[in-house]
């Protein structure tokens, strides 16, 4: 695959940085990250949903932060003590950390998170400002008679 390089586009455009940004990343491999695995739903028009998998995680070890269109999520488990005279044979469940993010389309918010049975939940919802929305526009007739009316009484 080819490599397409946009720098000598950053020099000649202004408030473009972010589309360039987003296809040089198209360009670049997949960084195979796939723990913890997630699903993004939609629950509603403007509603959506990021449920993620974090079994082991307890809500203190767990921070969801939204900056500039990007939904960072991230978790680290403590160290667990083990108990007095007790030794580790084997490690199935990973206590890895983690940090995932998700990019965000303009005007979605997050609304809140929850955990349960070791599924995180992130809702979302898109709030587009009454200014953006589209808006029908009335036609009107125009009335020949009231132009008729108006040279009459001009006359």
């Amino acid at each position: 695959m080819r490599h397409v390089d946009f720098s000598p586009l950053y020099r000649s455009t202004v408030g473009f940085d972010r589309l360039f940004t987003m296809l040089d990343s198209l360009g670049q491999p997949e960084t195979a990250q796939t723990y913890p695995p997630y699903n993004i739903e939609r629950t509603g028009e403007n509603a959506y949903r990021i449920s993620m998998a974090v079994a082991g995680f307890s809500e203190d070890e767990i921070s969801i932060e939204a900056h500039r269109n990007v939904l960072t999520v991230k978790g680290e488990r403590k160290e667990e003590g083990d108990g007095e005279g007790s030794e580790l044979l084997y490690r199935g469940i990973a206590s890895r950390a983690f940090e995932r993010r998700f990019q965000l389309a303009d005007h979605v918010e997050v609304e809140g998170a929850t955990l349960k049975n070791g599924l995180l939940f992130v809702d979302l919802k898109r709030n587009i400002p009454e200014e953006l929305k589209p808006r029908k526009i009335a036609i009107t007739q125009s009335s020949d008679k009231a132009k008729q009316i108006e040279a009459k009484a001009a006359a």
